[in-house]
């Protein structure tokens, strides 16, 4: 099938703009993953179509292409997204000078391969990334507003506003076609508030898996949550002409109720009455003396009670 396709390409350069238009056509890399729908210059995709210079990838609502390009640079392209890979040069050494994306919208993971950093240049409405023997993702809202986080190396981002550098892994810059850009900040929940997308960077929420060198590099920055997948594994693509779209408005938060009124403050209890003093109690009166017991009388003795012998009265 990829023969085909790359031999049909030529054939329609050669038919109708002659040997230039021709060489456009060069493979330049090819397809290593598919999943659900990713659409070519020429159809539908699948694994191991080769991709082409010029050529426009553009992902379903819930497709996952990931690509490696000739000299070991991989790219993998989330749901709902738009690219073209519009620059792709080497030297007469089969040294890459020059490879250019231009990435209208969408999300995106990049791994450098081994070409001199200088030769790699990613294109978004909001400004230009450059790349420092690097991987990052990045994303592009519908109105150009594009958010860019770094994984590994170093990065830059410069628009109409100026530049911004990433040196440290999980930084992370906002940026949107009138100039204005953030200052880089580590990433976190609420890129994607700001971003009025949860799906913005499903690499790292972990609501599009990546397979291979693209896979692991995106540890340590991660935006877990259970968040929907849009669209499913049997939807139809339908390729649409691009337009602006309003960038989608966070949904307002629901007023808060008014303040409890302040409960009444509580009177002040009132004094105890202070207690009358206990009466002291009355001394008890000295107990009476006992009166001295009086000595028994003697008893007369039996002498006198009885007549002495010889007496009167025994006569």
């Amino acid at each position: 099938m990829s023969h085909l396709r790359g031999a049909a390409i030529v054939a329609l350069g050669v038919m109708f703009f002659g040997p230039v238009s021709a060489m456009a056509a060069e493979a330049i890399g090819e397809a290593v993953r598919i999943r659900t729908e990713v659409r070519g210059a020429n159809g539908l995709l699948a694994v191991k179509d080769p991709v082409y210079r010029d050529e426009r990838i553009l992902t379903s609502k819930s497709g996952l292409g990931q690509f490696v390009f000739r000299d070991g640079t991989k790219l993998a392209v989330g749901w709902g997204s738009s690219v073209v890979i519009d620059k792709f040069v080497f030297d007469d050494s089969n040294n890459l000078q020059k490879l250019s994306l231009r990435a209208t919208k969408g999300t995106f993971r990049w791994v450098s391969g081994k070409s001199k950093s200088t030769a790699y240049e990613i294109l978004t409405p909001a400004g230009t990334i450059g790349v420092r023997g690097t991987a990052f993702d990045f994303y592009v809202g519908g109105d150009g507003t594009t958010a860019l986080v770094l994984l590994n190396g170093e990065a830059s981002f410069c628009g109409p506003g100026g530049c911004k550098q990433l040196t440290k892994r999980c930084d992370c810059v906002i940026a949107n076609r009138n100039g204005n850009i953030t200052d880089t900040r580590r990433v976190n929940r609420r890129i994607l508030e700001t971003l009025g997308n949860e799906g913005a960077l499903p690499f790292l929420s972990g609501n599009q898996q990546l397979s291979g060198g693209l896979g692991w590099v995106g540890g340590g920055c991660s935006l877990r949550a259970a968040l929907p997948i849009p669209g499913t594994q049997q939807e139809r693509f339908t390729p649409q002409p691009e337009k602006k779209q309003a960038q989608p408005q966070k949904p307002r938060k629901p007023d808060k109720p008014p303040p409890k009124p302040d409960k009444p403050e509580k009177p002040p209890r009132p004094e105890k009455p202070e207690k009358p003093p206990r009466p002291e109690k009355p001394e008890k009166p000295p107990l009476p003396e006992k009166p001295e017991t009086r000595r028994e009388t003697e008893k007369p003795r039996q002498e006198q009670d009885r007549p002495r012998e010889g007496s009167r009265n025994n006569g």
